[in-house]
């Protein structure tokens, strides 16, 4: 089946298309709305590049310059040719919580809890209206981040505040990155060799969230009603006492919005050391900086207290995944956090870890406890491995 996969952000649309599961082209159109645009196709099986500079206007029009892109490379005839499109949802708030077709039903709902996601759901209708009028006959399947924790149970997600901010605003415990944590706890069960498995995902980017799975389900996971909640990631601070919102507010005169932006977007690693990228990171930690190092230790003395009190949560584990673009290529913090767990007998092969492989492994010593293993995520290949499933469906 052709599959084409969008991720549509405010002003850029990422994607991926699949022929029978095989990737042929993926690339990016950015910088939408701007003077000057870019639409980058790239055909991921001789490498060769499709490019085009232009003033693209909104979704819409980029859509038709990725549609000429795909006919001059010959790599797809046009979008109506598709069997379906796959489009990444952040979040699908309280009613939806299961991948399905996409209908004015679900066009609606997504709209409707945007006010949960208002960076992020907003562009992906775009997206989803822009590919209905593109390619009216081709269905469309919405795959939330949030369906993969629907199956938490009740006190895992529930807040301790008064119930009708539940019952009647829908505060709860969503988490993100599912589309992730699936994909990567589905490959360990087969590195592992079993049919399912007990795991704890841990997806480390600029953002970061680590998962609880037990038989293949998600029963906790750090992220909460906001991809704010839990670790500490590349600009956003994690978990904190919420009483220091409010002496922030009078202290240092911030409005709500404003400390808002401050907890998402000049907090984590970032407002300790004043890098994201922990490659930038780990290199002044090297020359010995002490507030990288600072910065590195913390993120990963978090990381450690979130898959400890996983390990406490779950029946018996298995494995501890790596994945994301820290979780997968550095060696270091992988070090880190499985030292200070070495007293549950999790033991790292340092050969294994340091090599720089990219393909799924398994790098702990063959009398580890607890398998470590290092996944690269591949979000896109989910969506479109559901989107098919879902089509055949009808």
């Amino acid at each position: 089946m052709k599959i084409l996969v969008l991720n549509s952000g405010s002003s850029s649309i990422k994607f991926k298309f699949f022929d029978d599961k095989v990737v042929k082209a993926s690339g990016l159109i950015e910088k939408i709305g701007e003077q000057t645009s870019k639409v980058v196709l790239k055909n991921t099986l001789n490498d060769q590049k499709f490019e085009r500079d232009d003033a693209i206007k909104d979704h819409e029009h980029g859509l038709q310059v990725l549609n000429e892109l795909f006919k001059e490379s010959g790599i797809l005839e046009d979008l109506k040719v598709l069997d379906g499109c796959g489009h990444r949802i952040v979040h699908g708030g309280k009613t939806l919580t299961k991948h399905c077709l996409i209908d004015d039903r679900v066009l609606n709902e997504i709209d409707r809890v945007s006010v949960f996601a208002p960076l992020h759901n907003p562009a992906h209708l775009a997206g989803i209206k822009t590919m209905i009028k593109a390619a009216p006959n081709v269905p469309n399947v919405a795959v939330f981040d949030t369906a993969f924790h629907q199956t938490m149970p009740d006190y895992a997600y529930m807040y301790a505040l008064p119930y009708e901010f539940y019952d009647k605003d829908s505060i709860r415990r969503y988490g993100f990155h599912g589309t992730s944590h699936a994909y990567v706890s589905s490959k360990a069960a087969n590195l592992l060799g079993k049919s399912s498995v007990n795991v704890i995902s841990a997806h480390l980017g600029n953002g970061a969230s680590v998962c609880a799975v037990e038989n293949g389900k998600s029963v906790d996971t750090s992220m909460g009603f906001t991809p704010l909640e839990g670790l500490i990631m590349g600009t956003r601070c994690g978990d904190m006492d919420p009483a220091i919102i409010p002496f922030i507010s009078k202290a240092r005169g911030l409005s709500i919005e404003e400390i808002d932006s401050l907890m998402n977007k000049k907090s984590g690693v970032y407002g300790i050391c004043g890098y994201n990228d922990f490659r930038d990171i780990e290199s002044r930690v090297e020359k010995g900086e002490d507030r990288a190092r600072l910065a590195f230790d913390m993120f990963c003395y978090r990381l450690v207290k979130y898959i400890g009190a996983y390990l406490a949560v779950l029946p018996g584990t298995d494995g501890i995944i790596f994945t994301g673009g820290i979780g997968e290529n550095s060696a270091l913090v992988r070090q880190k956090v499985c030292e200070r767990l070495s007293h549950l007998g999790i033991e790292l092969d340092l050969n294994l870890n340091s090599q720089r492989i990219s393909t799924e492994r398994i790098v702990s010593t063959v009398n580890s406890k607890i398998k470590v293993c290092i996944i690269p995520t591949d979000e896109e290949f989910e969506i479109a491995r559901v989107t098919e499933e879902l089509v055949n469906k009808g």
